[in-house]
């Protein structure tokens, strides 16, 4: 199983999207600075997870998100007001 998630900064309130196979884990690394384009910005807290039936399903969802470029659209998503047809990927 893969997830789909979004970070906040709770220094400066920054998005982060990204993929993983474990969450908690991959949350721990972007706390203990061990990802260079997250590491200013320690802490982040969980603000959203979507899981996802394969890896591949999941980076076509991590992307189809960054595309948007928005934070109107991710504070949307965290609110669940996303349709769900947004997540249907081929």
């Amino acid at each position: 199983m893969f997830s789909v998630y979004v970070l906040q900064s709770e220094k400066t309130g920054k998005y982060y999207i990204g993929y993983t196979s474990n969450i908690q884990q991959r949350l721990s690394e972007h706390n203990a600075g061990k990802t260079k384009s997250t590491r200013p910005y320690r802490p982040w807290s969980l603000v959203y997870y979507r899981d996802s039936s394969s890896k591949r399903a999941a980076r076509q969802i991590e992307l189809k998100i960054k595309k948007m470029k928005s934070r109107i659209f991710i504070d949307k998503l965290i609110a669940n007001q996303i349709d769900e047809t947004f997540f249907n990927v081929n």
